[in-house]
């Protein structure tokens, strides 16, 4: 057992692959499917995620003199700021107005994923001083990577609370965003979870739902070896479509659903609609989530026919449905959207942390993120004033 005397080797590894994939999870932990081996792997090999992707992998690993790995983080050097959810695209224009290049620069993230998770990934049996030890230099070598490769910036996204307290006692500034989770208080069921809101909102999600029964259709909750190659083709193709009119151009290929479903297995979770009970070949919408340790995370959804609903019926209610089975938490449904709020997902702070290299952009971008969480806080208590719960309600 490491006891903090070892000397450290530290590295940047340019594929997941070449890190004992045991080794790494042992400091993802299990609760995040996101940082885990398996779903980086799946980027990388799938080539969803790579040079030509324009997210470059530069993941750092701390380990003992042994050579036992103690810590890890998953990094990139990107030259654009796509499929990042955390939007600097006005730093980029203002630091390139002023005669700097925004680009390259390092980003520690899950690609293309907006949730919440760790990114100093320390092994879960140190003691906290080691613990500390190397988170400490998980940060300075990120630091020492960029300014070697000459970046403009380092960016951490979608911080947990521990991490994000860490990196802002480090000298990083940090920002807030929002996103809307739904709160698991203890429900029965379904119903117990509607009788903690308003009656005027309990009755419109009873219409949505019933009207998505009106349509025939049979809604069906997936996992694991349940999902078929024809269900992973039908959500590829809802993704692509999707994507197609969401973002310009999709980010990931079909190659990586196929990895995605055969590395994560049973914490894949798919809720398909079909025309007929049991037709996979009739799938005419999906919505895609991953099954954390203590959240249901939902990704993409798409359909091939509008039926009035069906949206909030897969993507919302059916992960609601889910969670309460599972004794999950939360249910993290994505990025943006304040037509969550009435379907009982509440607006919840989001963190991220970003160092500048060049002190006067530094101090600009760090009096920017003071005013903008101002803002942010603003905006919260406005969207919080919208909710659809009881005031007796222990919601959120």
């Amino acid at each position: 057992m490491p006891d903090g005397s070892e000397n450290f080797s530290i590295s940047v590894v340019e594929a997941i692959a070449s890190l004992d994939a045991s080794a790494w999870d042992a400091c993802a932990g299990n609760s995040d499917p996101f940082v885990s081996h398996a779903f980086l792997s799946a980027l990388e090999d799938s080539g969803s995620v790579g040079i030509s992707a324009g997210w470059q992998p530069q993941h750092v690993a701390i380990k003992d003199a042994g050579g036992e790995l103690l810590g890890c983080a998953p990094m990139y050097l990107k030259n654009n700021s796509y499929g990042e959810y955390v939007f600097d695209w006005g730093w980029a224009e203002a630091y390139q107005r002023a005669g700097g290049n925004y680009y390259p620069k390092l980003l520690c993230a899950v690609p293309f994923t907006p949730v919440t998770g760790p990114r100093l990934l320390v092994r879960g049996d140190l003691a906290r001083r080691l613990a500390t030890e190397v988170r400490t230099l998980l940060v300075r070598a990120m630091v020492h990577h960029g300014k070697a490769l000459k970046v403009s910036s380092l960016h951490l996204n979608f911080l947990g609370d521990t991490d994000a307290e860490f990196l802002q006692t480090a000298g990083f500034i940090p920002r807030l965003h929002l996103q809307y989770h739904w709160q698991n208080n203890g429900y029965a069921d379904f119903d117990d979870f509607l009788g903690e809101l308003t009656s005027r909102k309990r009755k419109a999600i009873r219409k949505e739902r019933r009207e998505v029964e009106k349509a025939g259709l049979s809604i069906q909750r997936l996992v694991g070896d349940e999902i078929t190659t024809a269900h992973w083709d039908a959500m590829y193709g809802f993704y692509m479509d999707t994507g197609a009119r969401k973002w310009g151009q999709p980010y990931l290929n079909r190659e990586f659903f196929t990895a995605l479903g055969e590395r994560l297995g049973e914490r894949v979770m798919m809720v398909v609609a079909n025309d007929r009970h049991g037709d996979d070949e009739n799938i005419i919408a999906g919505a895609l989530n991953l099954i954390g340790g203590d959240a249901l995370y939902g990704r993409y959804w798409g359909c091939t026919r509008h039926v009035d609903f069906l949206h909030f019926e897969l993507c919302y209610y059916q992960a609601i449905e889910a969670a309460i089975e599972r004794n999950l938490s939360r249910v993290e449904a994505g990025a943006q959207g304040e037509h969550k709020i009435a379907r009982g997902y509440l607006p919840h702070l989001t963190k991220s942390a970003h160092w500048i290299a060049d002190p006067g952009f530094f101090d600009a971008i760090s009096d920017f993120t003071k005013r903008e969480a101002g803002a942010v806080k603003h905006e919260k208590a406005l969207l919080d004033a919208q909710s659809p719960y009881r005031d007796d309600a222990p919601a959120g």
